[in-house]
């Protein structure tokens, strides 16, 4: 006897794609841009507007507006640790290092830009003694 085999649905499989990792606090972002794409992006699976808001819509989206490549390419991320505004501010940072992958001439214009700067601001340690980094318990003079 054979076993049966399922059919699995057939997935459109893209091959060739550009690679970064762009991290921000916390926060890490592995960016594949699919060339010949139509300007689609998913993040962990879900589409773009449904993961970020507000303002950080337009932040990703920067560093594709600033060389005008919107509609080239089809964007997947995943973004993982930190917050979702870290998130987003990691896949900015991804998508501008994988777009020197494709183009290493596009890196001064992003440089200048300032998406090729990995914000590195993290949060202090907690010190003993203190409450948090630097907030000390009340001092009572008597």
């Amino acid at each position: 006897m054979t076993p049966k085999t399922q059919d699995k649905p057939k997935v459109e499989k893209k091959e060739h794609f550009f690679f970064a990792i762009g991290k921000r606090k916390t926060s890490i972002a592995q960016v594949k841009l699919y060339d010949n794409g139509k300007g689609v992006m998913t993040i962990n699976g879900k589409p773009f507007e449904d993961y970020f808001f507000g303002e950080m819509i337009g932040s990703v989206k920067s560093a594709l507006k600033l060389v005008d490549l919107t509609k080239r390419f089809d964007v997947e991320a995943e973004a993982a640790g930190g917050g979702i505004s870290s998130q987003a501010d990691a896949v900015r940072h991804g998508i501008a290092k994988a777009l020197v992958v494709f183009d290493p001439s596009l890196r001064l214009i992003l440089k200048r830009g300032g998406f090729m700067t990995r914000d590195s601001r993290i949060k202090e340690r907690k010190k003993p003694g203190l409450l948090r980094a630097r907030r000390a318990p009340q001092w009572s003079k008597r």
